[in-house]
Order: structure tokens, then sequence, then C-alpha cells
């Protein structure tokens, strides 16, 4: 059944999983499909739609045991251990990732940072900035699988070939660049590149938009609400 989860699942398992925990620390037992797609903005069906897919049966009247689809989930998502990611580039969007506090409550553990500036070099620090140079041998070792591109968006081509040479197939690039691997494209790509990118500005832009047509959607409707003339059909 697993191999039918796409990213919409797993996003929706991860936010489904932050509102578990937090009702198990208030002391529930217990929760519905209804509790959880209003907690997180889905219809009751699409939140039994799927636990049916990674293997949790439907229990519209008992509910769900909190404790048993806290541990189904995070073996679907691989929580089961602290995942390892390393941080590349570490000025203050970089630094800022690797003190994200809420990293350890997700079971992500920043394990090191790499930077090309030899100032910034502390593999003695709690966690190290190491050079980048030695991202290949360190990632290898540890098994890294996510990498956090926070470099300038004139190195972000370089050093994702980088992160691809180290075998790292996950990165979440915070650069206005938009990194693709063009070996992915023919298919003979070992590392199989999965790439997610966070554009903020573009982020902001859309929101400048939503807004600007959310207060023209208000202003129509106050028109029309006021105005005895206009038809509104």
């Amino acid at each position: 059944m697993e191999s039918r989860i796409n990213r919409g699942i797993v996003l929706r398992l991860a936010k489904y999983l932050r509102v578990l925990h937090k009702l198990k620390g208030m002391g529930f037992v217990k929760v519905f499909s209804n509790n959880l797609g209003d907690a997180i903005g889905v219809t009751p069906a699409v939140v039994r739609k799927d636990f049916s897919i990674i293997g949790i049966p439907g229990n519209k009247r008992g509910g769900y045991n909190i404790d048993v689809i806290v541990e189904e989930i995070e073996r679907v998502l691989g929580k089961e251990d602290r995942q390892p990611i390393v941080v590349l580039g570490c000025g203050k969007i970089g630094r800022a990732l690797m003190g994200y506090s809420e990293f350890e409550r997700e079971g992500i553990e920043v394990i090191a940072g790499f930077d090309v500036n030899p100032t910034v070099i502390d593999p003695e620090a709690a966690i190290p900035i190491l050079p980048m140079d030695q991202l290949q041998s360190f990632s290898m070792e540890r098994g890294v699988k996510v990498a956090v591109l926070a470099v300038p968006d004139g190195a972000a081509t370089e050093v994702f070939e980088r992160v691809t040479m180290a075998g790292i197939p996950g990165v979440l690039n915070f650069t206005s660049v938009d990194l693709k691997c063009s070996k992915c494209d023919f298919e003979d790509c070992a590392t199989r590149c999965v790439i997610q990118n966070v554009n903020i500005g573009l982020e902001i832009e859309n929101l400048f938009y939503l807004v600007r047509m959310q207060e023209a959607d208000v202003l129509e409707r106050n028109r029309v609400s006021l105005d005895p003339e206009v038809d509104p059909g």
C-alpha cells in the first residue's frame, strides 16, 4: 500500500502527527477523523483515506487510538530514528536553521554545517562547521540523506553539484535559484535527487497578490451590498 503514498499524503501525515502529539500532551487517548480533518483543513473522508493507504483501518464510531496511529505514521515517515541533516552555507540563514529548536521535536538533527569561508570554520562547535571540501567524505560516513542549501545564489549550482557528488539525494534549497538535476532527466543519475525549492521572495510576492485579491473581493461585496441599483446576479 505504501507505494501509493505521494507527496501530498506525506505532507498531511506530518501535519496529523503534529496535531496528534499536541492531543497526546493534553491527555487525549483517542481521536476522530473529523477532529484531525478540522485541525489541518481537510474532510474526514480524506483523513480516513490517508489512514487506509498506510494500513490503518477506519473506525467512525470508536475513533482512533492516538498511540497506535502515532507509531504507524512515524514508521511511514521514518521517524523511529533521528534524521541527520547538514546545512550548507553558515551565514545568517544557515546559522538560524542550525539553531532552530523545532527540528529536535520533529526528530531532525543538524549534525554539521559546511562553508567555504575559513573564518567561520569551527570543528569543535556544538554543531561543527566544516570546510566544504569535506562534505562528501563526511556525508558518506554519516549516511546523510538531506542537505539544506543556504548559500549565496551565485554559489547555488556549484554547491548543488557537490551535494550530488556526495550522494545526498534530498535537497531543501533556500536560494532563489531554481535547482534541477540535469542527470535525472535522462534517468542516469545514481543519486536520484529530490529537490524542494523554497523561494522566500516569491512566496511573499504571492502572499501580497492574494491579500490584494482578497481586499478587492471585500470591496466589491461591500459595493454590491450598499448600492441598491447594482444587480448582484
